[in-house]
């Protein structure tokens, strides 16, 4: 090829005649001209015009800005679920409790309530739960869907948790944390138990643990100081001088309980049957007797220890009665039984840890010999039956201010101190009545 037949054309490119072998060409890098050139708008490449041919130059893009905008994006979003994977981990472990620990949490609710998140609420405040927000909607889907409230397939919005003390643990889960409050049981196995008539609070719990309804100490910590609406203990409190504050309470009857059924329900059955026999005559006799419904308990159970039988109960009523409206002359109730109670009763209970020593109690319980108990002791005495409450609101009409009892169960009345002691030491020598 000669020089000729290759001019400069007019984009300004000049030719080098470096052809090779298979005839490629080369262009120079030679600067654009004004007179045809058109230049990229971002500066990346330059376009050149030869006759149709075209010739791009590329600029390498500065990529740090991208790359670091990119690491940054993925940080965020690994942070953020591993994040969330912990979350996750702590509201499963809420729900089933898989890695919760045994330890037990007393919980006391001093009143009823009547939602799930409340409840929750509660869990959430005794360190039970994490994620209470993510347990309330658990809960609220598990109750609409396969819970016990759904009821025709409607949710049951009028479910309640009753007042009470719960003894709980996260190792339950959350599920399971409320059903307690429920009052529902761990099994479905029951237990048939009879409650005879004067027997007391220490042997109610006794059988009742030795027959694995409930634990001992649970019992006793609802006995105690779990609030209830029935009538008749509704305004009952502790008091220092009783050692249990139910006793009198406890309706005498013979009841199914579940096996490892929860203190509460447990406790609940047996007031609530003492609410359904109190009835309403027998609250309206105590008024005209001028008496409240707990002193009749009291009388009656006094009564219930000290009778051999039905038919001497509304005779020991009427020396209680008579010497209640005396006190001027007979200060005393003057029955053993009271002591007994501490003695042979609530003394084989008492432990190490109790609040206080039998001696302690019997100062507010002897109502014989050098006592200075007037009237009536601090709480009843056992738990007498509705024969002994009917004696204790109808007493004979009778004078008598003294009765005792034979060895043979035989009783005896008097009317006065002197007849009293001739009587005794005709009957029961025993007595050594001064």
């Amino acid at each position: 090829m000669d020089n000729n037949e290759f001019k400069l054309n007019e984009t300004g490119i000049n030719p080098v005649n470096t052809a090779s072998e298979n005839n490629d060409v080369y262009f120079t890098n030679v600067k654009t001209q004004k007179t045809g050139a058109k230049r990229n708008v971002s500066g990346s490449e330059h376009t050149q015009n030869n006759g149709g041919n075209t010739a791009k130059k590329r600029v390498p893009m500065k990529k740090s800005k991208g790359v670091t905008s990119t690491y940054i994006f993925f940080i965020v979003v690994i942070a953020l679920s591993m994040l969330i994977s912990i979350y996750a981990v702590f509201c499963m472990n809420d729900v089933f409790g898989i890695t919760k620990t045994t330890s037990t949490v007393t919980v006391n609710l001093d009143k009823s309530i009547d939602n799930i998140d409340d409840a929750i609420d509660v869990l959430a405040d005794n360190g039970l739960i994490r994620c209470k927000n993510f347990c309330k909607l658990f809960a609220k889907y598990r109750e609409r869907n396969v819970g016990p409230n759904v009821k025709n397939g409607y949710y049951n919005k009028d479910y309640k948790y009753d007042a009470g003390i719960y003894y709980l643990n996260g190792k339950m889960g959350v599920e399971g944390m409320l059903v307690a409050f429920q009052g529902n049981n761990a099994t479905a196995e029951t237990v048939s138990l009879m409650f005879p008539e004067g027997i007391t609070v220490p042997e109610i719990v006794q059988k009742l643990s030795d027959n694995e309804v409930c634990d001992k100490a649970a019992l006793l910590s609802v006995i105690q100081s779990a609030e209830f609406s029935y009538s008749l203990v509704s305004d009952l409190k502790a008091d220092e001088h009783v050692p249990y504050r139910l006793e009198g309470y406890l309706f005498p009857d013979t009841y199914e309980f579940y096996v490892g059924e929860t203190a509460n329900s447990v406790i609940k059955k047996f007031l609530a049957n003492g609410d359904t026999k109190i009835k309403e005559k027998y609250r309206k006799r105590a008024d005209e007797l001028g008496y409240s419904m707990n002193d009749i308990i009291k009388i009656a159970s006094i009564i219930q220890c000290e009778a051999g039988n039905k038919e001497q109960m509304k005779t020991i009523s009427a020396v209680i009665h008579n010497r209640l409206k005396d006190q001027a002359n007979f200060p005393l109730l003057g029955v053993d039984s009271t002591a007994d109670y501490i003695t042979n009763k609530v003394a084989p209970a008492l432990t190490s840890t109790s609040a206080h020593t039998a001696d302690y109690y019997k100062t507010y319980y002897s109502t014989t010999g050098s006592s200075t108990v007037v009237g009536l002791p601090p709480s009843p005495i056992c738990n007498p039956g509705i024969d002994a409450i009917e004696a204790a609101l109808y007493p004979a009409n009778v004078d008598y201010y003294y009765f005792f009892h034979d060895t043979k169960g035989n009783m005896y009345t008097a009317k006065t101190y002197s007849e009293f002691k001739q009587k005794a030491a005709t009957y029961a020598p025993y007595l050594n009545v001064n």
